[in-house]
């Protein structure tokens, strides 16, 4: 399957991504975003994701090809060692121990290109007494005290979505991979950069710490300044159902917003939480009155901090979204366009994900893999070449 080049500030640099889920495909997304040519490693048959999906869904894929390849056959394990030969780092996500077991672990792919950044993510890390336990998302930030700080008062903790473990794991290893890139280009040594999510979502709760020493955020769930205790940091809903995310932590912002809403200097005193439920209720009741975009248009000259809550059908159509270019519609599917933004080396529109396999006999040979090794290979069922691709 043909590609157009990539651009970005990443272009030049090649990564090769073992299938996995989760944290692992995100960090290979947001290189290949930025210019990367990553080469996605999958099985010969689909893994159970939990996540059933047409591949042009699973839009985490974007921006790569794929070759499928059996790595537990000899000559697979031999072929991906060939095509480690010519990356400057790999991704993988599988528990500590299978890629050593595969023959693919950091000493092998290290004494065969000394340069490499070896990235690997995990759930609870490569080492401790719960390495090898199966958990997801969920389960890592329920570890770090994040999952507990998220909800209401009086009720469970709510699921943010995958995004706090799985998604912080990959923005993690992103960064750790690009510092060791970064680090391999004076020493000209690569290294492993072991991530795991537990240290993610704990990295990410390094300020919550710090108010919590403080005595600033370390009452129950649900009662402080910013897990929805606070009035001023709260999302009220609309005459119409829809909601308004309502921010004015300084005093700064909470006057012009409560004087557009039509309150006087008699409202509660929101720096004194004694006062906080009646404000509350003040302001929930004054919000019911109108739509929630009506509100919207109401407030937006006001600094406020006050903005609609958008559905994700809704957040590609907002004014501002749209004039920043923030989504892009790719084969008729609107999702988030590469960031951050460069000024001079800007990232390429994204293209739509590949099914596994699509381009193997292609993408092989710009790896370097001759014709008649690749027919050999695929005639011996080490790899599968797609209908829709060729080996030769």
């Amino acid at each position: 399957m043909p590609t157009s080049p990539r651009t970005g500030p990443l272009t030049g640099l090649r990564v090769l991504e073992f299938a996995g889920i989760g944290p692992g495909p995100m960090t290979a997304m947001l290189l290949a975003d930025l210019g990367a040519e990553v080469l996605r490693i999958d099985r010969l048959s689909p893994a159970d994701t939990g996540l059933r999906r047409a591949p042009k869904f699973d839009l985490v894929l974007r921006n790569r090809r794929s070759a499928a390849i059996d790595i537990k056959h000899p000559d697979g394990r031999t072929l991906a060692l060939d095509l480690i030969g010519h990356a400057d780092a790999i991704i993988e996500g599988f528990r500590p121990g299978a890629m050593e077991r595969l023959g693919l672990g950091p000493e092998p792919c290290l004494a065969r290109n000394p340069r490499l950044v070896y990235g690997r993510i995990t759930g609870y890390g490569q080492h401790g007494p719960m390495a090898q336990a199966a958990g997801h998302d969920l389960n890592y930030i329920g570890l770090t005290g994040t999952l507990h700080a998220i909800g209401r008062q009086g009720a469970p903790p709510t699921p943010p979505l995958n995004l706090a473990g799985d998604y912080s794991g990959a923005l993690y290893l992103a960064f750790g991979m690009l510092a060791a890139l970064l680090e391999a280009a004076h020493s000209g040594q690569g290294q492993v950069v072991d991530t795991a999510m537990i240290d993610s979502a704990a990295g990410q709760m390094t300020a919550q710490f710090g108010l919590r020493a403080a005595g600033l955020h370390n009452g129950p769930r649900g009662t402080n300044i910013l897990d929805s205790g606070a009035p001023f940091y709260d999302v009220y809903e609309c005459a119409d159902g829809g909601f308004l995310a309502i921010a004015p932590i300084e005093a700064r912002f909470r006057a012009p917003l409560l004087a557009a809403l039509g309150f006087g200097t008699d409202f509660p005193d929101m720096d004194d939480e004694a006062q906080w439920p009646a404000a509350r209720a003040l302001l929930a009741a004054r919000l019911r009155e109108h739509p929630r975009d009506a509100w919207a248009i109401a407030l937006a000259d006001v600094e406020g901090c006050a903005t609609p809550v958008l559905s994700p059908a809704q957040a590609p159509l907002h004014p501002h979204n749209q004039a920043r270019g923030t989504f892009v519609t790719v084969d008729g599917i609107a999702q988030p366009a590469p960031a951050p933004r460069f000024s001079r080396t800007p990232a390429s529109t994204p293209t739509p994900p590949e099914p596994p396999g699509a381009s193997t006999g292609a993408a092989l040979r710009d790896w370097g893999i001759a014709p008649e090794r690749i027919a050999a290979l695929r005639d011996a069922g080490v790899i599968l070449v797609s209908s829709k691709g060729c080996a030769t």
